[in-house]
């Protein structure tokens, strides 16, 4: 995923501000696929000189908002039915992997870390849930299934490292 076709598909249902799109960024697509201001306003000026989005209205202290095009619903569309999605490395799985060169005690700890992490995102993937007000908008349709997935595997991974603690040798 790219934070390019992050914005295409923010941009779907309604235009947005920079501002708007940060924020929905950051209550909804931040588990997913984090961004900076910086990055995000950034890519928004590469959308814009592409022709993906345009700026369809400005308003005081240089507010602009932001419309998808039509090759910008295009490239949304290519990305989504023409582009394999990546497969990502794993830091945790590798660190797990060498789990062997530490004493019985910090192998252990490692895995109650992740189990904690894991729980706690399983918290505030819970939280977000009962704080929206979902509808039957798209964006709100499919951000349910995303977060369901986020919340299946935040108790999966909490699971495995509860269990993974257990497979662990005595010292």
């Amino acid at each position: 995923m790219s934070l390019r076709h992050a914005l295409l598909g923010l941009l779907v249902e309604h235009p947005a501000s920079g501002y708007d799109l940060l924020k929905t960024f950051e209550t909804s697509l931040a588990n997913v696929w984090p961004a900076t201001q910086s990055q995000l306003y950034g890519e928004l000026s590469k959308l814009a000189d592409s022709g993906l989005i345009v700026v369809s209205e400005q308003g005081p202290r240089g507010r602009k908002e932001y419309t998808l095009t039509e090759p910008g619903l295009a490239e949304l569309r290519r990305w989504l039915t023409e582009t394999e999605p990546q497969r990502t490395r794993s830091d945790v799985l590798l660190r797990v992997f060498f789990l062997g060169v530490l004493t019985p005690e910090q192998a252990r700890d490692y895995l109650d870390g992740q189990a904690a992490q894991a729980a706690g995102l399983r918290a505030e993937l819970k939280k977000l849930d009962d704080a929206i007000d979902w509808d039957d908008a798209s964006l709100s349709v499919y951000g349910r299934i995303a977060l369901e997935y986020g919340q299946r595997l935040a108790a999966m991974q909490q699971e495995w490292a509860e269990w993974a603690r257990t497979q662990v040798k005595p010292g």
